[in-house]
């Protein structure tokens, strides 16, 4: 995907929407009910216009079915889901005129190509003759997908069919845009990108809902996170408050990440934190390892890395790592399974 400075508004003939309430998305004791699997239990939140939302959770957490009734798609057994000041379900095709959905998966046709595709979903969309070329044009240049223009679409692979999926979603310009994996399949240049115009959607004012399971990736670009599991909403929050709050032990004291390396083997490291109060071995390498501290005391740390240096350990470089959104969710969910509790922030 390139972020070309291309425009993604649509062109001054299409209609322009109402201004939108400070608050886009409010979602309230939503629960959804299949057979006997109970999908979404009791989750509410609420989303303001022009945030980035990382919407997280593993498979079967129930998190595509939570987006597919934010789209219209499904309807929950109670609960609402209001998107401007509109009910979902009782109110669907006006809701429809502010949404774009991009599944994780979507159906492809042979015999048409790229652009037929983007053409077709323009037409649908009531976009007429030059506005409708010029619109898929630009939303072609923005998606870095005019090069595929004549490719058959059942041809492309994974990363390009996901940005065909993007630029579909972008065609009739939506306020609010709900996003299933959509960086899934995309090689590390791609992924850069796919966040770049994920900043330039943001900047223009658009709201994005986004789902993934790299939550690295999420953090770097989400104002906010929602944290789903079993069905239950366990986090709503940032990034930073989520690696503060639970980058804690579980008597409640601070802890530190330092990774070390020395002139000589890891296991070197192992055997000195074995034999070390408040220090444990988390990773091992072949050239050092990644220490957990149990405190954040800047004291504890110069004492312990000087006991190394008198110990006899080679270290040539140490650095203290930022806790990583993987091990804080892992951390958040060890202890609700503790306690038993919902943690938001």
């Amino acid at each position: 995907m390139s972020a070309s400075p291309a425009s993604v508004t649509a062109s001054a003939t299409a209609p322009v929407p109402p201004p939108l309430p400070e608050t886009l998305v409010t979602v309230r004791r939503l629960n959804r009910i299949f057979d006997n699997v109970h999908a979404v239990k009791d989750i509410s939140f609420d989303i303001a216009r022009g945030q980035v939302v990382g919407f997280i959770g593993a498979n079967g957490a129930g998190k595509t079915t939570t987006m597919r009734m934010m789209a219209t798609l499904d309807v929950p057994n109670s609960g609402t889901i209001r998107i401007a000041d509109m009910d979902v379900v009782q109110r669907p095709g006006s809701v429809r005129r502010l949404i774009g959905w991009m599944p994780d998966h979507y159906g492809t046709y042979a015999h048409m190509t790229v652009f037929e595709y983007l053409d077709f979903f323009a037409r649908a969309y009531g976009f007429k003759r030059e506005q409708r070329r010029t619109r898929v044009e630009e939303v072609m240049d923005f998606a870095d997908l005019t090069v595929l223009a004549d490719r058959p679409m059942n041809k492309l692979s994974k990363g390009m069919g996901q940005r065909l999926c993007f630029g579909r979603m972008l065609l009739p310009d939506p306020e609010f845009m709900i996003l299933d994996e959509p960086a899934a399949g995309l090689d590390p240049k791609a992924r850069l990108e796919f966040k770049n115009l994920v900043r330039l959607l943001a900047q223009r004012g658009k709201t994005l809902f986004i789902s993934s399971h790299i939550l690295s990736e999420l953090g770097e670009m989400c104002d906010t996170l929602l944290f789903i599991d079993g069905g239950k909403m366990v986090y709503h929050g940032s990034a930073e408050s989520l690696r503060r709050n639970h980058g804690n032990s579980a008597n409640g004291n601070a802890q530190m990440v330092l990774d070390i390396v020395l002139a000589g083997p890891g296991d070197m490291l192992t055997q000195w934190a074995s034999m070390n109060p408040l220090w444990s071995l988390l990773e091992e390498r072949r050239d050092g390892a990644r220490l957990l501290v149990e405190s954040s005391d800047p004291l504890v740390l110069a004492a312990g890395l000087k006991k190394m240096i008198l110990d006899g350990l080679p270290v040539i470089e140490f650095h203290r790592e930022e806790r990583r959104l993987e091990d804080a969710f892992v951390d958040m969910l060890r202890k609700i399974s503790v306690d038993g509790s919902t943690r938001h922030t």
